[in-house]
């Protein structure tokens, strides 16, 4: 509007004065690059703006980038070893935790409270561990269970003789925000909130350890046979996960080695064992290789001998497989009567395996009674499980712990990653 006031001004006065235009163009000129140079002048500042803006979006985003892969680095290096959660862990306060042991009864037990006792030096935390008399006095650990409960702790480790008997009492711990550690087995179906890790073997997968191993020594055996062969499996119970776990690994990875060299298996015995197994071809009377499996009413050595012994006795059982050191305990005692194990199956040895440690089992893995056993890491299990306990008393969202089986025999005993293992 301002340049073509100016140019109608200039015409009126050139009209009345005789005047040339001239000048007033060259003001029209003159404004319209004084226009321009603006309009470029702003044009620059907004380009400066946006490759500003641009650069500072840039940074950002590198910053967003290394950010997530630092976040992505750590979630793999935590995937990979799930211990380094707790790098650098120190308690808040001085905790006292209760630990719920399944019970006093075998070296296991012990060789999980020196795992405690580390990590609560370390930690500058107590505890105090708690147990029944044998696993098999369920009401009597789940109302010490409760009586902890009642004294609401910061935190409570817990390793259940019967997953199915405590879920009452993990309810109460996630009403009051009482968080739970369970170690050596899970449970499942616990109620929302309140297990917040687990630090436990891959019992399955140490089950089907103990299957490889065995079905090595026995398929020749299996292989050349006239007739029907048994399979022993002696479980000290049907109602803790992690020996349900490790029983029904044995069982279906040795139903999945006999099937992949053409045999049919049937698997009898205890109820639980016979419907959890998976993949089982054949009734008992048809099959090539029966899986018998055998639970004593109590968690007992003297009970799961007994088991043992009606397995063993049979003339065409060729291998047993003692689930846990209570019942791999309790086969060898059915062998001090019998004596039938060995570790020469073509020459008719009856070929035991084993789990755990402990100088009974260790003793009979290094003299041939038994070709080999997988051990746990009790003492890992019980040190972890206290520094879990620590962090989610402190606030801190926690992940799994898996520990590691071992398969050990004559041959490796004395193997830096063995011998730490195999407790007395």
């Amino acid at each position: 509007m301002k340049v073509k006031k100016l140019i109608a001004l200039g015409l009126c006065a050139a009209m009345v004065s005789g005047m040339t235009v001239s000048p007033v163009l060259a003001a029209e000129d003159t404004a319209e690059e004084a226009t321009a140079e603006e309009a470029t002048e702003e044009e620059a500042t907004e380009e400066e703006a946006t490759e500003e803006a641009d650069a500072e979006e840039e940074t950002t985003e590198e910053a967003d980038a290394e950010e997530a892969a630092t976040e992505e680095a750590g979630d793999a290096e935590a995937a990979d070893d799930p211990t380094a959660q707790f790098e650098g862990l120190t308690a808040n306060e001085a905790y006292e935790f209760p630990m719920m042991v399944k019970s006093f009864q075998s070296t296991y037990w012990d060789a999980a409270q020196e795992g405690m006792k580390k990590a609560a030096e370390e930690l500058g935390v107590t505890y105090t561990p708690q147990g029944p008399n044998s696993e098999s006095d369920i009401a009597d650990q789940v109302n010490m269970i409760n009586t902890a409960i009642s004294s609401n702790p910061v935190g409570l480790g817990l390793a259940a003789c019967d997953t199915s008997s405590v879920l009452d009492a993990l309810q109460e711990c996630a009403d009051k925000g009482i968080p739970v550690v369970t170690f050596d087995t899970g449970v499942d179906n616990a109620p929302e909130g309140s297990v917040v890790c687990n630090v436990a073997t891959d019992n399955a997968q140490a089950g089907a350890v103990a299957a490889e191993n065995m079905y090595n020594a026995i398929k020749d055996v299996i292989a050349n046979a006239d007739g029907q062969v048994i399979i022993g499996e002696v479980n000290q119970d049907a109602t803790a996960q992690n020996i349900q776990q490790r029983g029904t690994g044995f069982i279906d990875k040795m139903i999945e080695l006999l099937q992949a060299d053409g045999k049919t298996v049937a698997v009898t015995g205890n109820e639980f064992y016979v419907n959890a197994a998976t993949g089982a071809d054949a009734e008992e009377a048809d099959a090539d290789v029966v899986i018998e499996v055998k639970v004593p009413a109590q968690t007992t050595v003297e009970l799961c001998s007994t088991e043992a012994q009606s397995i063993l006795s049979k003339e065409n059982c060729i291998a047993i497989f003692g689930s846990n050191q209570v019942a791999a305990e309790g086969v060898l005692a059915a062998n001090a009567n019998l004596n039938v194990l060995g570790s020469d199956p073509a020459n008719g040895d009856v070929v035991g395996v084993g789990f755990d440690a402990g100088s009974i089992i260790k003793a009979a893995v290094s003299d041939g009674t038994f070709i080999g056993a997988v051990t746990q890491s009790p003492l890992m299990m019980g040190y972890y499980a206290i520094y879990a306990l620590t962090a989610a008393a402190n606030g801190q969202e926690l992940q799994d712990v898996p520990t590691d089986g071992y398969w050990y025999d004559a041959t490796n005993m004395e193997d830096e990653e063995i011998a730490p293992n195999l407790y007395d």
